[in-house]
């Protein structure tokens, strides 16, 4: 179990630096990768990736997928671990859907 939730926070966090480094992300983006999730048996890894503004998310994660296989070679190289997991991006709504509740909540506040 502690190998996963470190390799987790690994991904997370060397992912998110390829991909500000690496990808150009269209100005007035806030592309954030909430967390990862490897599989039990570290052959793959969901990447959740949060996209402000909403309406922008399509084209960041066709932008991502364009690009998976470059990134994925560039995680490669800084993983120690093998197999290295594959990547795969899933949009993360957990953040949108408590952007609605925190609204919903500041609505009812006012009333």
């Amino acid at each position: 179990m502690w190998k996963i939730e470190k390799t987790n926070a690994f991904i997370q966090k060397e992912l998110g630096n390829i991909i500000l480094k690496e990808l150009d992300i269209f100005p007035g983006i806030l592309l954030t990768i909430t967390r990862a999730e490897c599989s039990p048996n570290f052959i793959e890894v969901k990447v959740f990736v949060s996209v402000l503004p909403e309406d922008k998310t399509e084209e960041v994660f066709s932008l991502l997928q364009r690009n998976i296989f470059n990134l994925q070679q560039m995680l490669n190289k800084k993983m120690k671990v093998r197999p290295v997991p594959k990547i795969k991006f899933v949009k993360e709504t957990q953040t949108a859907q408590a952007a609605r509740i925190e609204k919903a909540l500041k609505d009812i506040g006012k009333k």
